[in-house]
């Protein structure tokens, strides 16, 4: 279980307490703008097996210490990206050249990462209680995608689970210009949105640094999906936190 300090605990309990609380209100929410890794897909499963199948072509050797090395560099060089000091391709490249060093392998990062973008594009895995949430939730809100993604791999993946059937839109960040959590980015999700009111709007994602601050940059409450029970750091506004699909349901329904 994670250690929190006390600061950490009672934060959280009270962001929790609120949602309880407001379970079963009248929401006052029309848009849903939904973050997809770790959110409704389960970025974790697929990054993994890609990255198995990707090593084995380049005779790399892959085992839990290597997956969770590169996990490391993935995650910060991730977020280098969301606060503008890399570019793209900068933080697809560099994170398997970090990995590579530490594990004293050869092979060319961009190779690697054209091959791993392949195989992550196939297939899907939902997190528990998503496509069955998403199908309930549908006609209720109207429902945008919103997505720090590659392009190519998230239309595959689109594609495979049918998630775009519950969309008014869908916002891939690589096509849009612009990153989460930049103003830029959710700039051109609001122009897209007819009579767009920022009260009416709920941000939903598993990130702090591009859900939860993209949502606070416009002024949205924040719903942040938590099923790992992460410490929730100073800085952030969030009006609800829950650990499951089943909770946001409660919440929303």
């Amino acid at each position: 279980m994670p250690h929190y300090s006390d600061s950490e605990s009672v934060l959280k309990k009270a962001v929790k307490r609120d949602a309880i609380e407001k379970a079963g209100e009248d929401m006052p929410y029309r848009i849903l703008l939904i973050d997809c890794d770790n959110t409704i897909l389960d970025f974790t499963t697929a990054e993994r097996n890609a990255i198995a199948k990707t090593f084995a072509d380049f005779g790399i050797p892959c085992n839990e210490e290597i997956l969770n090395i590169y996990h490391k560099y993935n995650i910060k060089h991730w977020e280098l990206l969301e606060s503008r000091e890399e570019t793209r391709k900068q933080c697809l490249e560099n994170r398997f050249a970090e990995t590579f060093a530490e594990i004293g392998a050869e092979a060319d990062p961009e190779k690697v990462n054209r091959s791993y973008e392949i195989y992550l594009s196939q297939g899907h895995w939902f997190m528990p209680g998503a496509e069955e949430t998403l199908a309930l939730l549908n006609g209720k809100y109207d429902m945008y995608l919103i997505s720090n993604g590659n392009l190519f791999v998230q239309e595959g993946r689109f594609k495979s689970s049918g998630i775009t059937k519950y969309f008014k839109g869908v916002f891939v960040s690589e096509a849009v210009g612009a990153d989460k959590p930049s103003p830029e980015f959710f700039e051109a999700v609001i122009s897209s949105i007819p009579d767009w009111n920022r009260e009416e709007v709920l941000v939903i994602g598993d990130s702090l640094t591009s859900d939860i601050k993209g949502g606070n940059n416009i002024g949205a409450d924040t719903l942040w999906y938590d099923p790992e029970g992460k410490p929730l750091k100073e800085g952030y506004k969030v009006n609800y936190t829950v650990s499951s699909w089943d909770e946001l349901w409660e919440i929303l329904k």
